[in-house]
């Protein structure tokens, strides 16, 4: 069994939720799949996907590779770490002093990336690895610029590619995450805090997970926090703060959080898509009412933006520093 560094127990404690059945389920084998996506992303910026199309030999190689390379022993998994910002990282989330009760790694999605200090933990080739991670993040981003597209077709946009193309750029900002939340078994009846509460600052957040439950949302109406039943052969979506912005607050990201248990260990995996470093984001003129600057941001670039995430608090409210202030 992996052991982390023990944490405050009592600190980080959070009562039980029952699971909530009413997370919105979009088929993208279904006609009506646009329109679904678009009221999913409008009333809960979260959702659940079935008939994706993703090869279940690509989820099953991945999880065997993330599993081989969180059971190593805790000298070989710190050779590949700290985060700098790619490898290997346990309990520190960022840089502000948040934890949890986790281990990570996390990966660039560029192709060209050398494995062989991720490879060290394994004690044998790198390409295992590197084959199992690529093969799955090609899929999985197809997945989420057809999803991208289904929601400009929704809202009406002219240019379809609008945000899956911030995707496709050579110069695309994604990244790659796998995290491991090892059972506590002192907990008993308690749940800890494996992943605090947070919004994903890219555009899109695609999340596949084994059969642990632990991923728990918000709900805007009244902040309470709500157990997503747990799924590993369907994929969970994430609206991320740059599509909120983009869509002009039409879109909401979703603030979410992870519960670790006594009993059974949870493995995420975790494709965050991101535009290039350069690209300006603000709300698309065409979702904006003619004849007034209706507009709820300010423009800033996804270089600007992801630095004052990366330097702030995972439960900051980030978008906040770029909302254009209403003239009383």
């Amino acid at each position: 069994m992996v052991v982390l560094p023990k944490p405050t127990i009592d600190q980080f404690t959070v009562e039980k939720s029952t699971l909530f059945p009413g997370i919105p389920l979009i088929d993208l084998s279904k006609p009506d799949s646009k329109s679904c996506l678009v009221k999913a992303c409008e009333e809960f910026g979260f959702f659940k996907i079935i008939n994706h199309g993703i090869p279940t030999e690509f989820i099953n190689k991945l999880e065997s590779e993330a599993i081989k390379f969180f059971s190593s022993p805790m000298s070989e998994k710190e050779k590949v770490g700290p985060p700098d910002p790619f490898g290997y990282g346990n309990k520190s989330i960022g840089r502000n002093g948040d934890i949890g009760w986790v281990e990570y790694l996390l990966l660039t999605t560029n192709p060209e990336f050398n494995y062989h200090k991720v490879a060290s933990a394994f004690g044998e080739n790198p390409e295992n690895l590197s084959c199992a991670v690529n093969n799955y993040v090609t899929a999985v981003k197809k997945m989420a610029c057809e999803i991208l597209e289904l929601l400009a077709d929704g809202l009406r946009i002219q240019k379809r590619d609008v945000f899956s193309e911030l995707l496709m750029d050579e110069q695309s900002d994604s990244v790659f995450r796998l995290n491991h939340y090892p059972p506590c078994p002192e907990l008993h009846d308690r749940n800890l805090i494996g992943f605090g509460e947070h919004t994903d600052p890219q555009i899109i957040s695609v999340l596949r997970s084994n059969n642990a439950s632990g991923l728990q949302i918000s709900l805007r109406d009244d902040g309470s926090w709500i157990s997503v039943p747990p799924d590993q052969d369907s994929f969970f979506i994430n609206v991320g703060d740059s599509l909120q912005v983009m869509t002009n607050g039409r879109f909401k990201s979703v603030r979410h959080r992870v519960l670790t248990n006594s009993y059974k260990a949870r493995v995420s995996m975790i494709y965050f898509g991101g535009p290039p470093l350069s690209e300006k984001i603000a709300p698309l003129p065409s979702l904006l009412m003619e004849g007034e600057d209706s507009s709820l941001y300010k423009e800033f670039t996804w270089f600007e933006y992801k630095n004052y995430a990366f330097n702030s608090r995972l439960a900051d409210n980030r978008l906040c520093l770029f909302e254009k202030i209403a003239a009383s």
